[in-house]
């Protein structure tokens, strides 16, 4: 087990965090718990699937926060023309200063630290699956030549869970590379007649970066040697087998709602993910509140619910919260 973290350390990183939280609170007005997750996301160094209506600022979330923390970005938006090599690049023919004529590598804008994919789902498959080496690895793969991604590398990806025509849903193996998926929700009156005043072009100023590539090295440090205690990471494992209808000790709800159940990729996620929430919270541990106020962030979009399911209304939440509420806090 690496070593407790110094009161000090604690307290310099929760504060660095919560100058970037602030500041994009600042930004994307009314979304609170959205910031705070995809900040989480971000520390935890996870790919983030962001799922609502057109025009709740998925994009200017995104774009801010790539800002804030002083990486790179690109924007690539996912349309049904789209090739692979639109988005990783490809060998194109050019000519040097002596006359010679060679094949080089053109970068695609996938070669930046935060990339976000506008409306992922309306790629094709074969497009789409040009991401997961480059979520999985961090390189990408063009004829027989391998070339690594700028680090920290992230995906952050929006789509429209409605409108469905000309979309391609996401395959599970990709889903799974989402460490989260963020429903992202309307605004209050008050807030829309805020950003009314203050705002009449929709669009917030570019925000200065606050923090550079060395300070997100040290939080990535500080946020890995947060404790993870073995009653926690028992939690964890409880909380992602409890998915799986295949196990004997599954409950009735689970084997009735659900048809296939979370990944271990999931308990990464889910550990990784409480880390960074218990550094924003000031704390040198992990604790159950942080998995669990995570679960479904990190589950949902893992699981594939049964027939049954759809009929009586039970969607990938309700499964999570039954989970919470039937799996016990062990304390040994």
């Amino acid at each position: 087990m690496s070593q407790l973290l110094s009161e000090e350390r604690i307290e310099q990183a929760q504060k660095e965090c919560e100058q970037v939280l602030n500041a994009l609170n600042g930004i994307i007005l009314g979304q609170e718990q959205l910031c705070k997750i995809v900040l989480v996301g971000l520390l935890a160094k996870g790919h983030i699937l962001l799922e609502g209506m057109p025009g709740l600022g998925k994009t200017e979330l995104v774009k801010a926060l790539a800002a804030l923390v002083g990486l790179d970005h690109s924007r690539i938006q996912f349309t049904p023309d789209l090739l692979p090599a639109d988005i990783t690049g490809t060998r194109i023919l050019q000519e040097d200063d002596n006359g010679q004529r060679q094949m080089q590598f053109q970068q695609g804008p996938l070669f930046s630290q935060i990339v976000l994919a506008d409306e992922i789902n309306r790629a094709s498959p074969k497009t789409q699956s040009a991401l997961l080496q480059a979520m999985q690895e961090q390189t990408v793969t063009v004829f027989d030549q391998t070339y690594p991604l700028p680090l920290p590398f992230f995906v952050l990806a929006t789509q429209n869970p409605v409108e469905q025509d000309g979309t391609y849903p996401l395959p599970e193996a990709q889903l799974d590379r989402f460490a989260f998926k963020i429903t992202v929700t309307g605004i209050t009156t008050d807030t829309l007649a805020q950003l009314l005043i203050e705002r009449p072009q929709g669009r917030p100023d570019t925000p200065a970066a606050i923090w550079n590539q060395e300070k997100i090295e040290n939080i990535f440090e500080t946020v890995k040697q947060i404790a993870l205690p073995e009653a926690v990471a028992t939690y964890i494992a409880r909380l992602v087998n409890g998915t799986r209808p295949e196990l004997d000790n599954s409950s009735s709800f689970i084997k009735q709602h659900v048809r296939w159940g979370a990944s271990p990729r999931a308990g990464l996620a889910l550990s990784n993910g409480a880390r960074a929430l218990a550094l924003l919270n000031g704390k040198p541990a992990v604790g159950f509140e942080d998995v669990k106020a995570l679960a479904a962030p990190v589950l949902r979009h893992r699981l594939i619910l049964s027939y049954e399911a759809n009929l009586s209304g039970v969607d990938s939440d309700k499964v999570v919260q039954h989970l919470l509420t039937e799996i016990p806090e062990l304390q040994h």
